[in-house]
C-alpha cells in the first residue's frame, strides 16, 4: 500500500489529485488579482517621479567649481612650500597634527626620491599618510605632489594649471617611480 504525505505547496495529501482544492488565499506568492482592485490608479498630476539612482551622492557635487577647487589645492601646496621654506636641493618637514609617521619611514622617503638639481621639497606628515610636495626654479612655477597613503598618487601643475595625474597600485610602487616622475614634471621645457 502506498504511503500518502501532505504536499508542501498545497497542504493536501498527495496534491490536488484527491479532489481537494488547494487554498490560495493565504499564499503570498499567488497573485489573485485583488491588489489592483483595492486602490485606484494615482492621477498623473499627483505622481512623484521615481528617484534617480545616486541622486543624493551626486547632489553633493552640485554647483562644485572644479577649476576653483584645483586652484585652491595648488595655492595650498604653494603655501605649504612657503611655510616649510625648504632649502634649494633639500627637504623640509611639516607635521599636520600630533600623530607622526615613523622617522625611519620619513628618512626612507627622502632617500628613495632623488631631488633634481635646484629642486626643493617638503614632507607633509599626517601620521597615516605622507605627502611630498616639490617645486623647482623658479619657486612655485611647477609643483609636483606625491601622496603616499592608502591610495598613492602623483599630481603635477605648471603655472597653476593642472597638467598630470598618476595613480599607483601601492605606496612602494609610487616610491620606486617618484624620482623619475618628479624630475620629468619639474623640468622646464
Amino acid at each position: 500500500m502506498a504511503e500518502t504525505r501532505d504536499h508542501p505547496s498545497t497542504g493536501t495529501a498527495g496534491g490536488a489529485q484527491d479532489g481537494a482544492k488547494p487554498t490560495v488565499e493565504n499564499r503570498w506568492w499567488v497573485d489573485t488579482g485583488t491588489s489592483g482592485k483595492r486602490r485606484s490608479p494615482t492621477p498623473t498630476s499627483q505622481r512623484v517621479p521615481p528617484p534617480i539612482v545616486g541622486e543624493r551622492l551626486f547632489g553633493v557635487g552640485r554647483d562644485f567649481d572644479q577649476d576653483r577647487a584645483r586652484a585652491r589645492l595648488t595655492d595650498f601646496n604653494l603655501n605649504l612650500l612657503r611655510e616649510a621654506n625648504p632649502p634649494e636641493d633639500g627637504w623640509a618637514y611639516l607635521a599636520m597634527n600630533s600623530q607622526r609617521s615613523p622617522e625611519e619611514y620619513l628618512e626612507r622617503v627622502r632617500r628613495m626620491i632623488r631631488l633634481p638639481r635646484g629642486a626643493r621639497a617638503v614632507l607633509v606628515d599626517a601620521g597615516t599618510s605622507v605627502r611630498a610636495i616639490f617645486t623647482g626654479k623658479p619657486f612655485g612655477d611647477r609643483i609636483v605632489e606625491l601622496n603616499l597613503g592608502g591610495d598613492s598618487s602623483l599630481d603635477a601643475w605648471r603655472n597653476g594649471e593642472w597638467i598630470a595625474e598618476r595613480a599607483f597600485r601601492s605606496r612602494e610602487r609610487a616610491l620606486r617611480e617618484a624620482s623619475h616622475l618628479v624630475a620629468r614634471y619639474l623640468r622646464s621645457d
